[in-house]
C-alpha cells in the first residue's frame, strides 16, 4: 500500500486541501498512517494509526495535522 507516497506526491496546497474536507481529511489521514503502518510496522505508528482512527475525526487533531504539514511537508507521527 503506497498511499503515503502518493500523497506526499502532491502539492502542498492539493494536501491541505484534502485535509480540510471533514470526512475526506479523517479518512486520508487514516489512509497514510495506515500504509506507514504496514510498511513500517513500528508501534509508534501502530498507536499514531488507532489515535487517529478512534479520535482523529475531531477538529483539534486535524487542526494540528495541517500546521505540521505545513510547516514540515509531513503528517505529524507518520
Amino acid at each position: 500500500m503506497d498511499f503515503d507516497k502518493w500523497f506526499y506526491s502532491q502539492s502542498r496546497a492539493v494536501q491541505v486541501l484534502l485535509l480540510i474536507i471533514p470526512v475526506i481529511g479523517w479518512c486520508c489521514e487514516c489512509l497514510v498512517r495506515l500504509s506507514v503502518l504496514l510498511r513500517t510496522r513500528s508501534a509508534l505508528h501502530l498507536v499514531a494509526f488507532l489515535l487517529f482512527l478512534f479520535i482523529g475525526w475531531g477538529w483539534i487533531l486535524c487542526i494540528l495535522d495541517i500546521i505540521y504539514l505545513i510547516v514540515t511537508g509531513r503528517l505529524f507521527l507518520a
